[in-house]
């Protein structure tokens, strides 16, 4: 699990790369707020369409390759994209960065289950290695860019290296502990039935909550620097706030849905979300970070809790499931961007962000009627009426 958490660290710095990377293509390339935010839609459309493809493969067929060489293609396409002043050359490499992240998720989730045997506290941390990532994005870009200008983004490759080596190192040690398990007789096989009426609320609460997270991250370090008249220093901080939230969030959340219970924990969330969206939208001046660190808690502290929610609702198709609220609900937030863009064109980035505020409510109401899957057994953290932890090596029944 750490190798995993690791990995999934580095492949998620280029998912927040993106946005971090906004900025600078607005101050070099002098492109309008729809344009930028077309690029975070190039990342996001390819990845939301081909996820849940890749998650129904998964179900089939095992595809453990698909960890290193998705990472390196994720961080080839930002890698590239500061090279020449193509905007469609551009729109392109962040692309293919975009499918490289949707192939590594729902097999990373599957693999990850697995090796955490169920445990809330286990995904947690996994989710949290992603999180991590996308805090580490903006400091590596701002970093990165800021010295040497677009044109020194192929050094942003860095990371994918070491992702598919910490990824290859992953899957010696899963395979290492599914023929250990096999040899001492602990597989058990997988079970229940797929409740998708369920899964499709759910999922439809992460989308809310997918387009509130994609639209504060292509946009609120140019929002900060006017809302505080703060420099690039200003909106980069606001940037590492809302990701860093993760880091404490996720793993909350996890120890939270221990002894709450996962669907009282979500419903929480998006219900601190609607107030503290609220004040990263009207609120001026410094107190604005205080909003933004509340809206990161709010985001984040589900984040873990759906992928497996969306697992056990789904557990005869798990890899779908992880392909579904990992991915595709989590990246269709970029196909928001570029209306949020080009309302911040006609009108200002305050009125812009400010439906946002009423999205997790939306979230909040589809979650009212979910009840927590029920499974014949409970993990050792995990409260009584939770899902039956699966063991390394079993797998989801395949079609």
């Amino acid at each position: 699990m750490t190798l995993m958490s690791l990995g999934h660290a580095c492949v998620d710095i280029y998912q927040g790369a993106v946005a971090a990377l906004v900025p600078f293509f607005v101050s070099e390339r002098a492109y309008t707020y729809a344009a930028a935010s077309g690029i975070v839609l190039a990342a996001s459309l390819l990845s939301s369409v081909v996820q849940p493809l890749f998650g129904a493969l998964t179900d089939k067929w095992s595809l453990p390759w698909l960890l290193p060489v998705s990472t390196l293609a994720g961080g080839a396409g930002v890698a590239l994209s500061g090279v020449g002043d193509s905007y469609a050359l551009t729109l392109a490499v962040v692309a293919i960065s975009g499918i490289g992240v949707a192939a590594y998720h729902p097999e990373a989730a599957r693999l990850a289950r697995h090796a955490s045997r169920g445990s809330h506290t286990a995904m947690g941390w996994f989710s949290l290695g992603g999180n991590l990532g996308f805090a580490a994005a903006p400091l590596l870009v701002s970093a990165t860019v800021a010295a040497g200008g677009l044109r020194a983004s192929p050094l942003l490759i860095v990371p994918a290296l070491a992702g598919a080596a910490l990824s290859a190192a992953a899957l010696r040690a899963v395979r290492a502990a599914a023929s250990t398990a096999t040899a001492t007789g602990r597989a058990t096989g997988a079970g229940g039935r797929d409740d998708w009426a369920s899964f499709i609320k759910l999922s439809g609460a992460i989308v809310c909550r997918s387009i509130v997270f994609v639209g504060l991250s292509a946009f609120i370090s140019l929002y900060v620097r006017q809302r505080t008249a703060g420099g690039a220093a200003s909106g980069t901080a606001a940037l590492f706030v809302l990701y860093l939230g993760g880091a404490v969030g996720t793993v909350a959340g996890g120890k939270l849905a221990t002894r709450f219970g996962r669907i009282a924990v979500v419903r929480w969330s998006y219900a601190l979300s609607v107030l503290a969206v609220a004040g990263v939208v009207l609120v001026p001046g410094p107190p604005l970070y205080l909003f933004v660190a509340l809206t990161s808690a709010g985001l984040y502290v589900p984040f873990s809790l759906h992928v497996t929610l969306g697992q056990d609702y789904l557990p005869r198709r798990m890899g779908t499931a992880s392909g579904v609220t990992l991915g595709l609900t989590v990246s269709v937030g970029g196909v928001a961007s570029p209306l949020i863009g080009a309302l911040a064109d006609a009108t200002s980035l305050r009125t812009a962000l400010a439906p946002l505020i009423a999205l997790p409510a939306l979230g909040w109401l589809l979650l009212r009627t979910l009840n927590e899957p029920a499974m014949p057994e409970a993990a050792p953290d995990r409260p009584a009426g939770a899902v039956r932890p699966e063991t390394v090596e079993d797998a989801p029944p395949r079609p």
